[in-house]
């Protein structure tokens, strides 16, 4: 009998980002900028901004302070969710 698997350290949401973080560098050899992030999840610039300080307080990634692009997921691959195709915003706003 296997031992029951560990439970995530991370939301969905902050699976997602990390997820993200981990595909755009394996992609691009380079960790995304934070527009690159914003533009994907179509959220705003201080949405990303304070995702990333959450995810670096938790000590799921690490950045190297004034240097742009050096996130580092600190989670092992294996643990991290699939990454979900972008998905479109719901908002209350009707369209004409």
């Amino acid at each position: 009998m296997s031992p029951p698997a560990a439970t995530p350290r991370f939301t969905p949401t902050q699976g997602q980002y990390l997820a993200f973080i981990d595909t755009y560098t394996r992609l691009h050899g380079r960790p995304p900028a934070e527009a690159d992030m914003r533009r994907h999840f179509g959220v705003t610039p201080p949405t990303v901004h304070n995702m990333i300080l959450t995810l670096e307080r938790e000590g799921l990634i690490r950045r190297a302070p004034g240097s742009a692009r050096t996130i580092e997921v600190l989670v092992p691959p294996e643990d991290l969710p699939l990454l979900n195709p972008k998905q479109t915003v719901k908002t209350s706003v009707p369209r004409y």
